[in-house]
C-alpha cells in the first residue's frame, strides 16, 4: 500500500507512510480502501448524486473495536474525519474530501428480543433491515418513510415518519446506545449511565461521537396496517386541501395523513394518460385494527373525485418502502424545509402555486403530518427541540443533468423564502442541505447551548466536524 496524503483537522495534508497504514490495516477486521481499490467508488458515493467527494481512506469497520481503532488512529495521526453510515443524508457528511471516512455500513445487525419488545441495531442498518427484523416477531419502532435511509443518521437527528403520531419520534424510542468519543473512549448511554450524553444524542446528530449500536423499544404493530394513497386531479387541489387541512387537525394520533403535490408518476393504479401531469397525493396511515381504521379515515375518502384510492389492508414493512421508487440513489437531490405550527391559507395558495412551476419531473413539495405523541414532550426533553411543529414541508428538488442545477435549486430557494413568513423558524436537522450552515442554531433551537456545553465535554477539539456542527461552547 502505497504512502498517502490526506487531509488534516487543520485543513492541511499530512502524508501517512506505507508502515503506519500497513499497521492499521492490519489492526481492522474490516478493510481499508484506497482510491485504487475496485470497491472504492461503491463504497464512497452517498445518496445524493450532487455530492462527489473523494476520501483519500476509508476504514469499513466490521465491529466496535474497528471503530475504536479508526478514531483512535485518526486523532493520533491528527486526520479530518467523517463518519458513513447509510450514506443517505442530503448534505454528504458522511464523506470528506481528501480525508478519512469511517464506514459503518457493513455492521448491518439487527438483533431483536421480542419478550421485552426491544432492539439491538448495529449503525450500519437500513430501515428495511431493521423493519424486516422487528416484523417478523409483529413489532416496529417509529422510523422514516424510505427504507434505505441508513438508522444512524435518522435517529441521531431526532426521527419521525408514519408511527411518530401514536408512539413518538425515533429518539423518543431510543433506551441506550454505546458510543466511541473524540478521545476513542467507549461508554454506554442511557437515562441511567452517561444521561447528558444520551440527552444529546437523541437529536443532536453526529457531534459527540460515533454510535457503534443503538437500542430501541417496540411496539406491537401490523404486520397488516390500514394505509394507502388517495389521488386527486390538481384541479381539485385547493378543495381537497382546505378538506385536508380540517380533516388532520381533527384526526386521532393513530391516523397520519400526509400530502404531496408532484407530477404523476406511471404507477400502475393510475391512468395513462395522468402519467406526467400535477396531482395531489394523500398518503394515509392508520395505526391498530383495520376495521375501526376504515372508519376513521372515511371522511378523507369521501372527498372530492379522486383518480385513483387504493387505501387498504397492506403488510407494514411493505408500505415503509412503497416510495423507494421515487427515491433511488444517483439523481441529484436538493431539499430545503420549513417548520409549521399551522397551514395557513395563504401558505397552501403559495403550495400550490410554485408546484405549477415544479423544476423537473421527479421534484416534489410533500408536508407530513407531525403533533400526537411526538409533540407531548418538553421541548428539552430531548436534543431534537421541535415538538411545537404539527407540519414538516420538505421542498424535495430531483433531477438528472448537473446543467439543471442552477435552476433547480434557484426554484427550491425562492420557495422556500416565500413559505418563511408561515413557518415556525424551526428546521428539521436531517432535512438540511450544506449550504445551510448558518441554521445550524434553528435545527437546535432552544438546546444549542446545552448542546455547545455538551460539545465542549465531549468533543471540545471538534474532531467530530463533518455534520450540522455544533461548536464547542465557552
Amino acid at each position: 500500500m502505497p504512502g498517502r496524503s490526506i487531509k488534516s483537522l487543520n485543513g492541511e495534508t499530512v502524508t501517512l507512510e506505507n508502515d503506519v497504514l500497513e499497521s492499521f490495516a492490519g489492526s481492522l477486521a474490516g478493510e481499508v480502501l484506497t482510491p485504487d481499490h475496485p470497491d472504492y467508488d461503491a463504497a464512497r458515493a452517498p445518496w445524493n448524486g450532487m455530492i462527489d467527494k473523494r476520501p483519500a481512506l476509508i476504514a469499513r469497520c466490521a465491529g466496535a473495536d474497528d471503530v475504536t481503532a479508526a478514531v483512535r488512529f485518526a486523532r493520533e495521526n491528527g486526520l479530518e474525519v467523517a463518519v458513513r453510515g447509510g450514506g443517505h443524508h442530503i448534505a454528504g457528511n458522511c464523506i470528506s474530501e481528501g480525508g478519512f471516512m469511517i464506514d459503518l455500513s457493513p455492521m448491518k445487525e439487527v438483533e431483536v428480543r421480542a419478550d421485552d419488545r426491544s432492539a439491538r441495531v448495529g449503525p450500519g442498518a437500513t430501515l428495511a433491515d431493521v423493519d424486516g427484523a422487528t416484523q417478523a416477531h409483529g413489532l416496529a419502532t417509529p422510523l422514516g418513510i424510505n427504507s434505505t435511509t441508513g438508522i444512524a443518521g435518522l435517529t441521531l437527528g431526532g426521527g419521525f415518519g408514519w408511527l411518530s403520531r401514536v408512539h413518538g419520534l425515533t429518539v423518543d424510542n431510543l433506551t441506550a446506545a454505546n458510543v466511541i468519543t473524540a478521545d476513542g473512549e467507549l461508554l454506554r448511554a442511557s437515562e441511567e449511565e452517561n444521561p447528558d450524553l444520551f440527552w444529546g444524542l437523541r437529536g443532536g446528530g453526529g457531534n459527540f461521537g460515533v454510535v457503534t449500536s443503538f437500542e430501541y423499544r417496540l411496539h406491537e404493530v401490523g404486520p397488516e396496517v390500514l394505509s394507502g394513497l388517495i389521488v386527486h386531479p390538481f384541479d381539485d387541489a385547493r378543495s381537497v386541501l382546505d378538506a385536508y387541512r380540517q380533516f388532520s387537525a381533527d384526526a386521532p394520533d393513530e391516523v397520519n395523513p400526509w400530502f404531496v403535490v408532484r407530477k404523476a408518476p406511471p404507477l400502475p393504479f393510475l391512468p395513462e394518460d395522468v402519467h406526467g401531469r400535477l396531482i395531489l397525493i394523500l398518503p394515509v396511515f392508520v395505526a391498530g385494527d383495520i376495521e375501526p381504521g376504515e372508519k376513521l379515515v372515511a371522511p378523507l375518502r369521501a372527498v372530492g373525485r379522486p383518480i385513483a384510492d387504493v387505501i387498504g389492508p397492506h403488510p407494514y414493512a411493505g408500505w415503509q418502502q412503497a416510495f423507494d421508487p421515487l427515491l433511488t440513489p444517483g439523481a441529484r437531490n436538493y431539499w430545503k424545509s420549513h417548520n409549521f405550527a399551522t397551514l395557513e391559507t395563504a401558505a397552501l395558495d403559495t403550495i400550490l402555486d410554485y408546484a405549477e412551476r415544479l423544476p423537473s419531473d421527479q421534484s416534489e413539495i410533500f408536508v407530513g403530518r407531525m403533533g400526537g405523541a411526538a409533540a407531548r414532550k418538553p421541548a428539552d426533553a430531548t436534543a431534537y427541540p421541535h415538538r411545537d411543529a404539527e407540519y414538516v414541508m420538505n421542498v424535495h428538488t430531483r433531477w438528472e443533468a448537473p446543467g439543471d442545477d442552477e435552476r433547480c435549486v434557484g426554484w427550491a430557494r425562492e420557495f422556500f423564502d416565500t413559505m418563511a413568513a408561515y413557518a415556525t423558524g424551526g428546521v428539521y436537522v436531517n432535512f438540511m442541505p450544506a449550504d445551510e450552515t448558518e441554521r445550524v442554531k434553528a435545527a437546535f433551537g432552544p438546546n444549542y447551548d446545552r448542546l455547545a456545553h455538551l460539545k465542549r465535554r465531549y468533543d471540545p477539539d471538534n474532531f467530530f466536524r463533518q455534520n450540522q456542527n455544533i461548536a464547542p461552547g465557552a
